[in-house]
């Protein structure tokens, strides 16, 4: 099946999704022991208690299955922040604390976070609708964030920019090369894009 293939693929159903559930939690529990190389397929089949051919059917590499890992990883934050939105003063304020729990939450599971970002940075074409909804839950993180429902495209640009600022952050801190106190400094800067933007939505 291919990865153009399978967005057309009927909704699971419930069982399914609950498999598919199973597959994800194994894959994040592996990932948060052992990084990516404990990620292994016959591993992770095991531990959800599915068959390997299974596994395959809805994860058809390594790869895919952590950058899925990703989606639920967002997905969750995505609730959690939405049920206790950040209390910053001004959108700028509010996604600079926002991306910095979130930046917490993947601190707290570094190995996990390394999978991750790992997988993202190995992923081929093949993988680009499973990326593409890793950069939509995070644009809507980020737009919940600011409040905005119908951001302007100079608005959008500034989002993108502050996405790519945030995953080169946790690439250099995950490598070593940046501290907290770093990150939440790119952070706290590129967020004043923000403030940029709403002075000027309209040029």
């Amino acid at each position: 099946m291919t990865a153009e293939a399978r967005p057309a693929s009927p909704p699971l159903t419930e069982r399914q999704e609950a498999r598919r559930r199973r597959i994800l939690h194994a894959s994040a529990q592996l990932a948060g022991k052992g990084g990516f190389e404990a990620v292994q397929m016959r591993e992770v089949a095991e531990a959800a208690g599915v068959a390997l051919g299974t596994l395959y059917r809805y994860f058809p590499s390594k790869v895919h299955l952590l950058v899925a890992t990703m989606q639920d990883q967002l997905q969750r934050m995505q609730g959690t922040l939405r049920k206790r939105p950040p209390a910053g003063a001004d959108p700028a304020d509010r996604v600079a604390e926002t991306l910095m729990r979130a930046f917490r939450a993947l601190q707290r599971e570094p190995h996990l976070a390394d999978a991750m970002v790992r997988a993202l940075t190995f992923a081929d074409r093949s993988v680009s609708p499973e990326v593409d909804t890793v950069s939509r839950l995070t644009t809507a993180i980020i737009l919940d964030s600011m409040g905005l429902e119908h951001p302007t495209p100079e608005q959008l640009s500034a989002v993108r920019v502050i996405e790519h600022t945030w995953h080169s952050a946790l690439i250099t801190w995950l490598s070593g090369r940046a501290s907290i106190a770093q990150v939440k400094i790119d952070i706290e800067t590129v967020c004043r894009l923000i403030d940029l933007t709403a002075e000027d939505p309209v040029r």
